[in-house]
């Protein structure tokens, strides 16, 4: 394989100013990264959808999967194949709802807090390869800035926030 000079490695990684200048286009590299250290730290393809299931738990509480599937944004045909493979590794359990038979509440198991402990490492180990270049100050404008960001194009809100915009449509 030939070895590259400073001046030809220079050359094919400089992107002209117009993109320099897009946002959109700087946000796409970033997206591609953070996939890359993400997949590399959870080390598998269902770490990130456990741990957003997961979390949601540890926060929620026991919680009905309909409402758990808004509440994350995942498709409930989606949630429902995750939490049957939670539920076989002993990470959540799967309970009828006691005021309505036809509807099942799912929570986190000891076992899941603890896989969700591990999973949470992998989280941070990516953010920090990630935004390694970042100070802490810069760190928490960027998660603000993407917070308002995302809040306005897909309607979230933070959880603990009442009700999400999906819960109080009828």
């Amino acid at each position: 394989m030939p070895v590259m000079t400073k001046t030809e490695s220079l050359e094919a990684a400089s992107p002209p100013e117009k993109l320099w200048a897009l946002a959109t286009w700087l946000l796409g590299h970033a997206a591609v990264d953070a996939r890359r250290f993400v997949v590399k730290a959870f080390g598998n393809s269902t770490g990130r959808t456990d741990f957003a299931v997961l979390a949601g738990l540890a926060q929620y509480g026991a919680i009905s999967q309909a409402l758990l599937g808004r509440r994350l944004g995942i498709n409930l045909g989606d949630l429902v194949a995750i939490l049957k493979r939670l539920e076989a590794e002993g990470s959540i359990a799967r309970k009828q709802d006691r005021q309505d038979r036809r509807r099942n509440t799912v929570e986190i198991t000891p076992g899941g807090r603890m896989t969700l402990a591990d999973l949470e490492a992998a989280a941070s180990a990516a953010q920090d390869e990630l935004l390694e270049p970042l100070s802490p100050k810069e760190r928490r404008q960027l998660v603000t800035l993407l917070q308002r960001l995302v809040e306005h194009h897909r309607d979230y809100r933070r959880a603990g926030d009442e009700a999400t915009p999906q819960e109080r449509r009828p």
